[in-house]
């Protein structure tokens, strides 16, 4: 007879269609362990990310479905930040059992659209039985030899580049805990927060033309995001707090309290999975203003003094403190 928990692991199965493996990956679900054979010429990409209820998602306010979604999502920006291509994954799941039914069965369709649409096979995982639901993903990616873009590849002079708008997946969240979810889909702020889009094809373009120096995903918010990959180059960096593209007044922001909360919500909002990355000033020239439609924007430049500074309106310069998303800050 079969267990609760083998039960448990067929609904998965069957969820999130898990078929034949392909490509490198020899050997998924239904083995104590799966299979993994690298490509020649290609490097392996591991990553791997917590999803846990009260500090990442809340049962009452985030549908199951984008739980299902952005715990992949979250995972696979760390691909996209290298200039990669998520593969597979494993999930290891901790839930209530009564949530082991209508609510895992939305949470594995979430799971399962961004898997489609991140073109990241299931290969395993692990599951088992706690009173507060914790999601651990693991990815494997990959990226031509010689071709991952780093954190330390930056140089004094290279201009700083961001995709997207900063602030508004931040945005999103405090709308949404505000409980203005009845149009939710049409809200692009909460939409960029539930459903996140890794920015795998940047990422790959980038890696591809060989256009980026040094690159990160802003998943803690610019301030925070920032910091480190000047820390791993050994470098500084000066940005213009006026170029930095923030949340759209015409999209969500109404009042005059929000309008004032834009550049902070663009500096410390977490939660974008936006790319920043560094360019030598004489490629910029090859640089779009928009790729597939995704706007990108420079936003300062590096500099030799080891120092995050920010520009502000009226034209002086201040040190930019880490204000965004940390788990250990009291």
């Amino acid at each position: 007879m079969n267990s609760p928990e083998d039960r448990l692991l067929r609904t998965i199965a069957k969820a999130t269609k898990a078929a034949k493996p392909k490509g490198s990956l020899h050997l998924g679900l239904g083995d104590d362990a799966a299979l993994w054979a690298p490509r020649a010429g290609f490097e392996t990409i591991l990553t791997c990310d917590w999803f846990l209820e009260g500090s990442h998602f809340l049962r009452g306010a985030h549908p199951p479905d984008s739980v299902g979604w952005k715990c992949l999502a979250r995972a696979v920006s760390d691909v996209a930040a290298m200039g990669g291509e998520p593969k597979c994954f494993l999930l290891s799941l901790a839930l209530p059992l009564s949530h082991a039914g209508r609510w895992l069965d939305r949470f594995l369709g979430g799971l399962r659209r961004a898997a489609q649409r991140f073109g990241c096979q299931l290969a395993g995982g692990d599951t088992t039985r706690r009173h507060q639901i914790l999601i651990n993903i693991m990815v494997v990616g990959e990226v031509r030899a010689g071709k991952a873009i780093l954190r330390s590849g930056a140089e004094a002079g290279d201009l700083i580049f961001v995709s997207g708008r900063l602030g508004e997946a931040e945005f999103g969240l405090r709308s949404l805990l505000r409980g203005r979810t009845a149009n939710r889909r049409g809200s692009p702020s909460v939409e960029k927060h539930l459903y996140p889009e890794p920015r795998l094809a940047l990422g790959h373009w980038l890696a591809k033309m060989g256009i980026a120096t040094a690159m990160t995903d802003l998943s803690d918010g610019l301030s925070s995001d920032l910091p480190r990959l000047c820390a791993a180059s050994r470098v500084g960096a000066l940005i213009d707090a006026g170029k930095i593209p923030s949340v759209d007044p015409a999209k969500g922001l109404h009042s005059r309290a929000s309008a004032a909360d834009r550049p902070a919500l663009a500096l410390n909002g977490g939660d974008d999975y936006e790319l920043l990355f560094t360019v030598r000033p004489r490629k910029a020239r090859q640089m779009p203003s928009r790729l597939q439609g995704l706007p990108l924007t420079c936003i300062g430049k590096i500099t030799r003094k080891k120092a995050i500074q920010v520009v502000l309106a009226n034209g002086q310069k201040k040190n930019l403190l880490p204000g965004g998303w940390d788990p250990f800050r009291r």
